[in-house]
């Protein structure tokens, strides 16, 4: 289907949180027209309109939507209740007073429909328009979003403006539904500090002279951040599975996007397979590759609605993509010529020494905990290597048979001399790749489980020329679980750990074994992210149970853990044993992170926070389906930082180059090579 997409996006202050508004363009009618209602055989167009568990749906002939001007009642089956309210008069408008933290606007659009002004509170009203390039009315579509509002009660505006850029008579506005997501009162709800270290974090938290960390929430992703992954100086990469996203292309819902760092604008990506659960890495000339998913899920996400096509072997290439617009940024899949030799979900993709990848394990069909029966126990690589007589096909690599069953998603690092530092469950290796070969390292200390389901953290610590550039591995969190109990006597109030361990990977660090410290709080799902300063920040997870949805019992929502960590906590690899962690100076989130959080470090130095979906498909119970970015901003973005004074061009790969650099007065002694 020839398709060409319009996106029009709002900057606002930060008094007003983000509005996103996207107005989809086809040249063509939609290819999503498979949907069949239940006991029917008979197709219908698709449409985008959900109502997530909970949320609230009000026709648009409720009582508490108040209409001033020329309003028509148009009645049709295809409509939400089998009714919608229509204008074409210019200054006609709607108001709307709802309690909640988010609201979406569905609607008809076609081309007689246009621009209308919509405003929150009495704030300045931002343009939504409403037009797409198509000859058939698309109904209930989602015409407008919002999910980032303060809890307590908001009141919509829609004005309509009756115009639209090249239009010769009035332009239509209507409403066929407003769907509220009802959301809840803030509550700080923390897991204590273990008894080791709480004074001291109590102190500091007392220390008014301690540098402040500032966070603050602006932004909606449209698609679930399940994977996030910085591509240029201005935008980052969103991949969901399929789901009911609020962000719609070709009239139905996205499941990857494009956000724009600067001005917090979403545009939809078109993919075609099944995501979840997919791993990814850049190649060596800036490529990003995301493989493997899942499944289509019939029932729930069904193709005949999405257009989704079974993800388990699929291989989608995003080019590199730097400039500021992103108009010819796509995401490449062929399935029948380019995909993986063997199916995996849970996968670990790996940029390796040659810049290829290699692709680690995973499940040869979507589930839960992974067995002998599904187990994938191999390697492959992208490009494809004929090493090792494979013929560019899997690799056997018995760590991943030791491992079971919590194994998923290993944790692997490239290390400076070729090889691959792999964890998976309570063990790890090195691997060399260039031999087949597996060293095998001393356990993970006191039965702690760091893949998932009992999902840890993990980081290769800053390596410098002081001690060349020896690698250490640091592994915080997880559970020590029995990976062989039955989801019904596992509960979503089994304790988190709070352990974290380092190895140095040489073999006098190997001989001496892992060295254990704890965490101020105890972690399942932590997300660990290495600062320009060498220190790490680790944010989100839950203090108890462990990753996925649905499975366990006493499930909060359908999550299966609780206790969501609130407070991040900074860990210095260079302070003494004992003194390491420090929460000082920094805020506590009132969002909720479990499974499927992210976090990142962006190019301007501050971390970018989002996600949490612990649910089959978007919903508003607690713990639901999270859209909304925070931003944490370290002490040193309001210092004077080095400025690297000209460009540099390229750099060739292995080769070295010059850089002339202003260092702001007092800090030369603090800059390392």
């Amino acid at each position: 289907m020839a398709s060409r997409y319009t996106l029009k996006c709002f900057i606002l202050s930060r008094t007003l949180p983000v509005i996103v508004l996207i107005s989809a363009v086809v040249a063509t009618e939609s290819a999503w027209n498979g949907h069949t209602t239940p006991g029917s055989t008979t197709p219908v167009a698709f449409t985008p309109f959900f109502a997530p568990p909970g949320t609230k749906a009000y026709d648009s002939s409720s009582p508490l939507i108040m209409y001033n001007g020329h309003w028509e009642t148009v009645y049709s089956s295809g409509y939400f209740q089998k009714s919608m309210q229509s204008t074409a008069e210019e200054g006609a408008t709607i108001s709307f007073t709802f309690k909640g933290t988010g609201i979406e606007w569905f609607g008809t659009c076609d081309r007689h429909h246009g621009i209308s002004y919509v405003s929150f509170d009495g704030h300045h009203p931002h343009a939504v328009d409403a037009y797409c390039d198509n000859n058939r009315p698309l109904k209930q579509q989602r015409i407008f979003w919002k999910f980032d509002l303060a809890y307590g009660t908001h009141t919509i505006r829609i004005k309509n403006a009756a115009r639209r850029k090249g239009s010769v008579r009035p332009t239509l506005c209507d409403l066929d539904a407003f769907v509220v997501t009802r959301g809840r009162k803030p509550q700080v709800h923390q897991v204590p500090p273990t008894k080791k270290g709480s004074s001291l974090l109590e102190a500091q938290r007392l220390d008014s002279t301690t540098p402040q960390w500032i966070l603050t929430q602006q932004g909606t992703t449209g698609v679930h951040a399940m994977q996030l992954a910085i591509i240029s100086s201005s935008h980052a990469i969103i991949v969901d599975k399929v789901e009911h996203n609020p962000l719609t292309i070709s009239g139905h819902p996205a499941w990857a996007a494009l956000y724009n760092l600067h001005t917090h604008a979403v545009k939809p990506l078109a993919m075609e397979s099944n995501s979840f659960c997919a791993g990814g890495t850049f190649l060596r000339n800036g490529t990003l590759i995301n493989v493997g998913g899942n499944p289509v899920v019939d029932g729930h996400t069904s193709s005949a609605d999405f257009g989704d096509v079974d993800g388990l072997q699929s291989v989608r290439i995003f080019e590199p993509c730097d400039s500021e617009s992103t108009d010819d940024c796509a995401i490449y899949e062929n399935h029948s010529r380019i995909r993986m030799a063997s199916p995996r979900w849970y996968n670990t993709v790996l940029r390796i020494n040659d810049g290829s990848a290699m692709i680690i394990g995973g499940s040869k069909r979507g589930g839960w905990i992974n067995n002998s029966t599904v187990n994938n126990p191999t390697i492959e690589y992208f490009p494809p290597k004929g090493i090792h007589d494979s013929n560019g096909l899997p690799i056997h690599l018995d760590f991943l048979v030791r491992t079971l069953n919590s194994n998923l998603f290993p944790i692997a690092f490239s290390l400076p001399d070729g090889k691959v530092f792999m964890a998976a469950n309570r063990d790890a290796i090195i691997y060399d790749w260039k031999k087949n070969t597996e060293r095998k390292l001393p356990q993970i200390p006191n039965g702690i489980r760091v893949t998932y389901p009992m999902t840890g953290t993990g980081l290769l610590l800053p390596l410098s020329p002081d001690n060349q550039y020896e690698s250490e591995i640091l592994l915080c969190g997880g559970s020590s679980i029995a990976d062989d109990k039955a989801s019904y006597d596992i509960t979503s109030q089994d304790p988190a750990s709070s352990q974290c361990s380092r190895l140095v990977l040489t073999d006098q660090g190997i001989a001496d074994g892992w060295k254990v410290e704890s965490m101020p709080q105890a972690r399942t799902m932590p997300d660990a992210v290495l600062l320009p300063t060498g220190e790490v920040l680790i944010v989100n997870g839950a203090g108890t149970g462990i990753s996925g949805y649905g499975n366990v019992r006493d499930q909060v929502g359908s999550s299966n853990a609780d206790n969501p960590v609130l407070s991040p906590v900074l860990y210095n690899p260079f302070a003494d044993a004992g003194s390491r962690f420090s929460s000082a100076g920094m805020p506590s989130s009132s969002i909720p992170r479990l499974y499927h959080s992210v976090a990142t470090l962006t190019p301007a130095g501050d971390i970018m926070i989002t996600g949490s979906n612990p649910n089959l498909d978007r919903s508003e119970i607690k713990y639901g389906t999270e859209y909304r970015v925070e931003w944490l901003s370290p002490p040193y973005m309001r210092m004077k930082r080095p400025e690297i004074i000209g460009k540099v061009a390229q750099i060739d790969f292995e080769g070295e180059v010059k850089v002339r650099a202003a260092i702001p007065s007092g800090s030369v002694n603090k800059v390392k090579g």
